[in-house]
């Protein structure tokens, strides 16, 4: 290494990522250093999660500490990111062409878990993820109606699905299945059977991320999914409210208990803003999310606001982050998205991918 490489390496060390607190060339990030003559310095850094909307930060960031640097006369960065399968449950095959699963869960209903579930789907796949949402209300599917889809998913060989698609994200859900005002009268093992085979009979694809809006509370098909399908984390879902978290700290528990790590918590609700007066109300308390976070030693992923946009947008099939995608609040689902996602490259790497499979057979 010339010392003109040392330097820049040196000056490029010292841009700090912001969702990781570490340089963004750790990790074998940096790639394709070339140092040619007369000066021009071209590099490319590969992020571990789906950044769309930083790239043109990042690159600035890293053009001005390249530049700094004596005799370098140009600068060419190249920024994109690449995001790997991680490991899941010991004993728990990975899905074929998944990379992640994340389950989305709350300890009780009514906290708008579904409705962060499918922003975080959409905000990661406007940060530049494939990503796919099973919904696992068997009982109560609202994602055909949250994501602006109907009809029946098609099969070109009679023994799998293909999932219907909106907004960029791949759906299924048991809503697509039965009539919308039919009810599923299941005990919870044909429940978990059928969730069971939406998830293992869908032709997903190749996927970045596959998040599962779970079932409210920690029942039987909560426990089931969390023991049989390969998740890399959980995003627990809450309000501020004390009888919101007493119930999410059993959401907590349950997933420690089978060894699903707990990538952190939403404190959706968090705080309404009156739109005549603006007047900041904490309708269900305050920061009761953070004190989870802090009790448990997991990530506070952030906070949402309660705000009617939010509902209208669901309602209507367009959650916010593609209704208004430029918007405050669609920001605010993109951070928290892309934090999940740091989290979940900062878990141990699942390799079994590279490896060819060996068959044994007898000599004759």
């Amino acid at each position: 290494m010339t010392l003109s490489e040392a330097a820049l390496t040196t000056a490029l060390a010292a841009v700090l990522d912001p969702h990781t607190g570490q340089p963004y060339t750790a990790g074998r990030q940096l790639k394709n250093l070339r140092v040619a003559a007369g000066g021009a310095v071209s590099f490319d850094i590969e992020l571990g999660y789906p950044a769309r909307s930083q790239f043109d930060a990042v690159r600035d960031a890293l053009t001005a500490a390249a530049k700094s640097v004596d005799g370098v006369t140009a600068v060419s960065v190249g920024v994109g990111s690449k995001v790997t399968a991680h490991q899941v449950q010991r004993g728990v095959a990975l899905l074929p062409g998944v990379a992640n699963i994340i389950a989305v869960s709350s300890g009780k209903g009514g906290v708008g878990k579904s409705t962060t579930a499918v922003n975080l789907a959409l905000a990661l796949s406007a940060e530049g993820a494939r990503v796919g949402l099973l919904d696992a209300d068997i009982y109560g599917p609202s994602l055909p109606l949250m994501m602006g889809l109907d009809g029946r998913p098609e099969s070109e060989d009679g023994k799998t699905m293909k999932p219907l698609e909106n907004h960029g994200v791949k759906v299924m859900s048991i809503g697509f299945l039965v009539d919308a005002e039919q009810a599923v009268v299941w005990r919870g093992p044909m429940a978990t059977q059928a969730l069971d085979q939406l998830l293992r009979q869908t032709t997903w694809g190749e996927l970045d991320y596959l998040l599962i809006d779970m079932p409210p509370g920690t029942g039987d098909i909560a426990l089931t999914l969390s023991q049989r399908v390969p998740v890399t984390g959980a995003v627990i879902v809450t309000t501020p409210q004390d009888i919101a978290l007493l119930d999410a700290r059993k959401g907590v528990n349950m997933f420690e208990k089978v060894g699903v790590p707990i990538l952190g918590i939403v404190e959706n609700m968090a705080v309404h803003v009156c739109t005549n007066c603006g007047h900041v109300e904490h309708i269900f308390g305050a920061e009761g999310g953070r004190k989870l976070a802090a009790q448990y030693k997991v990530p506070y992923l952030g906070a949402l606001p309660l705000t009617m946009a939010i509902r209208e947008h669901t309602d209507a099939g367009s959650p916010t982050v593609a209704a208004e995608p430029e918007g405050e609040i669609a920001g605010l689902y993109k951070a928290v998205a892309r934090q999940v996602a740091v989290e979940v490259a900062g878990k141990a790497k699942d390799f079994s991918a590279k490896f060819p499979t060996i068959n044994v057979s007898k000599s004759t």
